[in-house]
């Protein structure tokens, strides 16, 4: 049994939430030549729910297929995708200023849905899990949504924005887990590592 796991995503929330419940981790980054983002392009009529789990088994089979291409030692790899989603629309990441306000807009005075997928494997056995949290966003202005767009933080973050962000002084309510929101609901992590060995 392995005491570390590889874990294949870039987020620095993944890496904080990891060391919260004392998981040890080593990152399994894609290479120069892997197209990590042709993996998250949403297909004709996809649900976000769907979308996001298949998104996190797409990333965790090139992830293995990566440790055994650069002769890892063995340990269980984790992947993890979150999507925010209001109805069925799937709102990613904001290509430009005006794409992150317009998706700030849609969250304005109304809930959505935070969708984080995990899935972990390691060439013997595998596992995955899916959260849904509710999130109700207060009824935001031009203004405000003007400089968070111009604060940068919204880039790079499904939904255009970060709950342990400012956008924090907006979130009137949450349904669901905060960590999970962040981008790795640990209860549900803890669980599926718990089937690898781990003890929480």
């Amino acid at each position: 049994m392995s005491d570390f796991i590889y874990l294949a995503s870039q987020s620095p929330r993944r890496r904080q939430l990891l060391e919260q419940i004392g998981v040890r981790h080593e990152l399994l980054l894609p290479g120069a030549d892997e197209d990590a983002e042709a993996l998250e392009a949403v297909q004709p009529g996809e649900m976000p729910d769907a979308y996001c789990a298949r998104v996190t088994a797409a990333k965790l089979d090139a992830a293995l297929a990566r440790s055994v291409a650069r002769g890892l030692p063995p340990a269980p790899i984790l992947c993890a995708d979150t999507t925010v989603a209001v109805d069925a629309l799937i709102l990613g990441k904001p290509q430009d200023d005006a794409d992150a306000a317009r998706m700030l807009q849609l969250m304005s005075g109304r809930r959505h849905r935070v969708i984080t997928a995990v899935a972990v494997a390691d060439g013997e056995q595998r596992a995955e899990a899916v959260h849904v949290s509710e999130v109700e966003f207060a009824r935001l202005t031009p203004g405000q949504i003007e400089r968070y767009v111009a604060s940068r933080e919204p880039f790079g973050k499904a939904g255009a924005y970060a709950i342990q962000s400012q956008a924090a002084a907006w979130i009137v309510n949450i349904s669901g887990s905060y960590s999970g929101i962040m981008g790795l609901p640990l209860f549900e992590t803890a669980s599926l590592l718990a089937k690898f060995g781990f003890e929480f």
